[in-house]
């Protein structure tokens, strides 16, 4: 039998709580919080730390730690707000912007058989993240889903984070702001 090494599972699966590193600026956003992964990572400039794949004036693109598949993409506005409404009509155009992009470069460059889009508002609609609003990408392949979390409660992640992010970060460059 081959073993199955995902590590990074782990803290996932002891239900430790795993943060973003400190940022090297200190100095957040206004309205922001501190124990904030996506509020931290906004203002730090260790993007492959952090996961970070893409950003806008208004929004950033995450990887997320704790995929439910490969290429498990996180986007979020920069402001920590955790209600639709509260966004701008210009942060929610540059959302939808930024999850279309996001799709296309997903199909692009691991030509996923379909996707899973979606946001959960508050936690009892399963978010982990309830104050700062969030939309999943999951890309889906014929057969991703197989014995492994039905039998062993686990699932199979092929792709270390750090190999995703150099993949979604070596095709183009990246917006900055």
């Amino acid at each position: 039998m081959d073993p199955l090494w995902a590590p990074w599972r782990l803290a996932y699966i002891q239900a430790e709580a795993v943060t973003a590193p400190e940022p090297k600026s200190h100095v957040l956003l206004p309205g922001a919080d501190a124990e904030c992964f996506v509020c931290r990572a906004v203002v730090d400039d260790a993007d492959r730390e952090n996961l970070v794949v893409d950003r806008t004036e208004l929004s950033i693109v995450i990887l997320n730690r704790f995929p439910y598949n490969n290429g498990h993409l996180l986007i979020a506005p920069r402001r920590h707000q955790g209600e639709l409404a509260q966004l701008t009509p210009e942060e929610q155009l540059d959302l939808m912007q930024v999850i279309a992009r996001q799709n296309e470069r997903l199909q692009r460059l691991m030509r996923p058989d379909g996707f899973n889009v979606g946001l959960n508002l508050g936690r009892v609609a399963g978010a982990g993240l309830p104050g700062h609003l969030h939309w999943h990408i999951v890309p889906r392949w014929s057969g991703d889903t197989n014995f492994m979390p039905v039998l062993a409660g686990a699932k199979v992640i092929p792709q270390s984070l750090d190999a995703l992010w150099e993949l979604l970060t070596q095709d183009e460059p990246r917006r900055k702001q």
